[in-house]
């Protein structure tokens, strides 16, 4: 046998040894070590176990999390400004994620406070314009002297919006902040913040609460609004706080505290316009299921209802023009499309007030009532639903009022199983 060929059989007879084997067995220890380096040596290679273990543990967890999020149940919400959007997703969240409201509850809170405040903003606003129309001798009287007071009073309140641009912008469109900004972040005193500029943001937030002044204004606010030639005045300028999102005057006797606590209702009524697309995440029973809902305001049949993003344009044609390109697109084919025709506590005040459907919406020429007004409009998006869908699919469609939390958890609980039972359909499971 050649000198090689005995090299060869050694060399693998030695490897076929466990005891050789740096994977299977334990190294020796070093010769000549004393106690103290066998110390540290046990305690690197502890240290070794437990990163790996540690990395092991990670590379799990997000397995479990793409896993999680390859089967969720993944919802588009589509709509105009002011047609209800965010307001829908709290209710999915009330329903589905109730401890993101007590997370998110001291935030919300801010906003339904300055909410009040900018309503407050409104009517000032409408009385400085009304004063300088007005003669020497008619803003000498009584009731006029008494409406400056109250103007004098309530002004520290305004500089509350302009000191809370570190949260949100306050334009002629409302309060509103950029999508993804972390405004809610800057409340929860549990979230660590990662940047300088983040802790002193809360600190200013903190300084600027609006809770104390509130609660000294509280009377005047009240009675500003229940003011009878206020009303007078802010109804000859076609103002109607009422029917406005984020109106909270008619709760200012509970609001305007020291102990003011945002209830759910009052987070759902909250008004913040978001500027862009937000993805939002929370835990829920679901599966893998796709589904887009359009939420269309109804309250659109009051003359001039004009879009925000753009006021040459007539909300209930955009609603319209929307919807036909949404039935229509082939990326969208295999979603379930769900119509919320939202507002109808609004259209029933519009209706109530003597509006007339017919004079702003020639096509019409039923009775005016919310029932056939409503089967009008959800008439007309079912044409346009069977006409221009690229495959035959069910037309979903709710009358809501986002706002009225006990109604809407029964529609979201609907959705929730509708959307899951098309899923098992699809599937073959059912």
């Amino acid at each position: 046998m050649s000198s090689a060929s005995r090299k060869g059989k050694s060399k693998a007879a030695s490897i076929a040894d466990p005891s050789e084997n740096p994977f299977v067995a334990h190294p020796k220890p070093p010769s000549g070590e004393d106690p103290a380096q066998r110390a540290q040596r046990v305690k690197s290679l502890q240290d070794a176990q437990a990163t790996s273990k540690r990395i092991d543990d990670d590379i799990a967890e997000a397995k479990k999390w793409h896993d999680r999020r390859k089967r969720a149940l993944k919802i588009l919400l589509l709509g105009q400004a002011e047609s209800g959007k965010s307001t829908v997703l709290k209710n999915f969240q009330l329903a589905y994620a109730p401890a993101v409201f007590q997370n998110e509850r001291s935030a919300w809170k801010r906003i339904v406070q300055l909410n009040l405040i900018r309503s407050v903003k409104t009517i000032l606003d409408a009385l400085q314009e009304e004063r300088a129309e007005l003669s020497p001798s008619e803003r000498e009287t009584d009731d006029h002297k008494e409406l400056r007071r109250l103007h004098l009073s309530l002004s520290p309140l305004l500089g509350l919006i302009r000191d809370s641009r570190i949260l949100c912008d306050d334009d002629s469109q409302g309060i509103s902040v950029r999508a993804g900004g972390g405004w809610k972040e800057l409340f929860t005193r549990s979230e660590r913040l990662s940047t300088d500029s983040a802790i002193i943001n809360r600190i200013q937030l903190t300084k600027n609460d609006p809770t104390l002044l509130l609660d000294a204004s509280r009377d005047d606010i009240i009675a500003v609004w229940q003011s009878p030639i206020v009303r007078q005045i802010l109804e000859a300028k076609g103002i109607r706080l009422e029917e406005t999102s984020g109106f909270f005057l008619d709760d200012t006797a509970r609001i305007a505290r020291s102990d003011y606590y945002a209830t759910d209702n009052d987070i759902v009524r909250a008004r913040v316009r978001t500027l862009g697309v937000e993805e939002h995440h929370f835990v829920a029973e679901t599966a893998k299921t796709r589904a887009l809902t359009f939420s269309s305001p109804t309250s659109a049949v009051r003359a001039p209802r004009m879009l925000e993003e753009d006021p040459r344009v007539n909300r209930l044609e955009d609603s319209l023009s929307l919807w036909r390109q949404i039935c229509e697109n082939k990326l969208l084919a295999h979603a379930t499309i769900i119509l919320f025709l939202n507002k109808k506590d609004i259209l029933a005040k519009t209706l109530a007030a003597g509006v007339q459907v017919s004079r702003h919406v020639p096509s019409y020429s039923d009775e005016n009532n919310v029932a056939s007004v409503t089967k009008y409009f959800r008439d007309r998006f079912k044409h346009y639903h069977r006409k221009l869908s690229p495959i035959q699919r069910t037309f979903v469609v709710y009358e809501t009022s986002a706002i009225e939390t006990r109604a809407m958890h029964a529609v979201v609980v609907a959705v929730h199983d509708s959307i899951i039972r098309k899923n098992l359909v699809d599937s073959d499971i059912i």
